[in-house]
């Protein structure tokens, strides 16, 4: 849990780029043909059982893709934090070291401070966010509600303080797979880490002991 929290307010403040040395290489918008899209691997190859990409136009696809990005990022960090939030809890300096028992359990604990500078720094962050892929509300058709702009690469919200991401655009569409695939990973993780302390109210640690 704490770990969770330092990394919320740590990636949250990082949506700046008041904190990037340098801004991140544009790499051009890929064009939507679903078969060429990055997360597309054999030999599962394009995995969409339900159809949903069929029934979608470009932009409610960026959407998807947006949202399915988003997800991944939150649940890498939730899977990392359910996992160092139990292994540290008692010997931490957060919170006096009085967070305890099984990760699902430790927001419950916290102070109601936490949940004020935490809903600000999220507020702020998805705020940077929509600022810099979403159009306008005030300039989007009404049939087109949440119309990302045309020239944004879903995920790609200029930050990148590393320089780590490439300007090929062959290169960027491995490292965006990657990113999706541990993300995907990541989504069934820490959902399989909620569900098994909610059966048995054991923390993810406690059942390698």
């Amino acid at each position: 849990m704490k770990f969770i929290a330092a990394s919320l307010l740590l990636s949250s403040a990082a949506a700046f780029n008041a904190f990037a040395p340098k801004k991140a290489a544009k790499v051009a918008a890929p064009t939507y043909n679903v078969e060429d899209l990055p997360g597309i691997l054999a030999p599962v190859g394009f995995f969409d059982p339900l159809g949903f990409a069929a029934k979608a136009d470009e932009a409610t696809l960026k959407r998807y893709r947006e949202a399915e990005i988003t997800h991944g990022r939150v649940a890498m960090l939730a899977s990392v934090g359910f996992l160092v939030g139990e292994k540290v809890e008692g010997s931490s300096f957060l919170f006096d070291a009085s967070i305890k028992g099984p990760a699902i359990s430790h927001l419950a604990q916290v102070p109601g401070e936490f949940w004020a500078l935490l809903a600000i720094m999220i507020g702020a962050a998805e705020q940077y966010r929509a600022e810099f892929g979403w159009v306008d509300p005030s300039e989007v058709p009404v049939d087109q509600p949440g119309l990302l702009k045309s020239d944004y690469t879903p995920g790609d919200i200029g930050f990148d303080p590393l320089g780590l991401k490439p300007t090929d655009p062959e290169e960027y569409k491995i490292m965006a797979t990657k990113e999706l695939q541990h993300g995907r990973l990541a989504m069934l993780a820490a959902a399989g880490f909620m569900a098994q302390e909610l059966v048995d109210g054991k923390g993810i640690i406690e059942h390698f002991a």
